[in-house]
């Protein structure tokens, strides 16, 4: 039968070639008896969502060197998980960790099925299903980017995307074996990211090439199609970067809903399609220096027009507070607010 030999095949190069990431628990090493933590898979599945592998590495690192476990996590400041999140994107990821662990600490850990994770805050049909299959050895259906492009390929799905993600699901569930299914799901994963990849797939080392429909018909790397995406609108504001004669810089915390919400930033306007009139955090003498940062969203590119001043010691901010000089952390930013601080910063060294 053809799903069977393409699990297998799929299962043997696993096998041989798993990634070898800091949150994963190795194929060897599963046969050997050792149980993925939930913990671990839950964070890394949260992380990886929109960001790359390259990307989460460092951040996994360094949240699980602090927060080792979920009462950990749960116990922790808000202040500082924003903190440690900020550069990942995707901020309302942050703010749903913290609600889930809290949800996880209160019940005294994770369930260990794919309908009671759902129930869980911040985890949606992926997340549930990847820890399911990975931590909990439930033959759930695990669809990311990486599978779909491989479903499609393997099937030669031909309809576009997002309609076609029903058919690819019904394709990547008869593949699911009933044992290791988080192993399986890995493997799907790796392929996609390393063999299968969106752009030149390397089919000739591809462990089931001999299975995959788009290959014989020479149309691999043509799928999955998309169906094309209507321009971002773009929006405009105002930030107000301001520093003290003591080197302490004006900041605020955003809003806990919405875009950035609950991070640390630079007072500023509403976003809007015009430049919306932005009213100084403070008194002071405020200046225009025609600098301007662009950052893409998901939905929206943004521009932010920059506005400096150099403030006196004695200045009382009719909104937000002053971080001091020694307390203040550029990389604590989102990346938005960090490349206006990066574009305004040579303007409060200049004599």
């Amino acid at each position: 039968m053809r799903e069977q030999a393409i699990t297998v095949a799929l299962r043997d190069w696993y096998m041989v070639h798993a990634r070898d990431l800091p949150w994963r628990v190795g194929p060897a090493a599963r046969l050997a008896g050792y149980r993925p933590d939930p913990y671990r898979v839950w964070l890394s599945e949260v992380m990886l969502q929109q960001t790359t592998v390259a990307a989460v590495k460092g951040y996994f690192e360094r949240f699980t060197a602090l927060w080792p476990d979920f009462g950990a996590l749960a116990a922790a400041e808000d202040a500082a998980v924003m903190a440690e999140w900020a550069g990942l994107g995707y901020y309302a990821r942050a703010r749903n960790l913290l609600k889930c662990a809290r949800a996880v600490a209160a019940r005294g850990g994770f369930p260990d099925t794919e309908a009671e994770l759902m129930e869980l805050p911040g985890i949606g049909p992926y997340t549930a299903a990847a820890i399911a299959a990975i931590a909990f050895d439930e033959p759930a259906v695990v669809m990311d980017g990486n599978v779909e492009r491989v479903m499609a390929r393997l099937f030669a799905v031909e309809t576009p995307l997002p309609a076609a993600k029903p058919a690819l699901k019904s394709h990547a569930a008869r593949l699911t074996p009933g044992d290791h299914p988080g192993d399986h799901a890995q493997a799907v994963m790796d392929l996609g990211a390393t063999i299968c990849s969106p752009r030149s797939p390397a089919c000739g080392i591809c462990p089931v090439m001999e299975h995959c429909a788009a290959r014989a018909q020479g149309i691999a790397a043509e799928l999955p199609r998309k169906t094309p995406k209507a321009a971002k609108p773009v929006r405009q504001g105002i930030a107000f970067l301001g520093r003290r004669a003591d080197g302490a810089w004006l900041l605020e915390t955003r809003p806990p809903k919405g875009l950035l919400g609950g991070m640390l930033g630079w007072p500023g306007s509403d976003w809007a399609e015009t430049v919306p009139d932005g009213t100084p955090p403070a008194s002071g003498d405020w200046r225009d220096p025609g600098l301007e940062v662009r950052h893409t969203f998901t939905h929206f590119h943004l521009r932010l027009a920059l506005r400096v001043a150099d403030l006196p010691e004695n200045t009382e901010p009719d909104r937000g507070l002053f971080v001091a000089k020694h307390d203040f952390r550029p990389s604590a930013l989102p990346t938005v607010m960090r490349k206006a601080f990066d574009l305004a910063r040579p303007l409060f060294d200049r004599p």
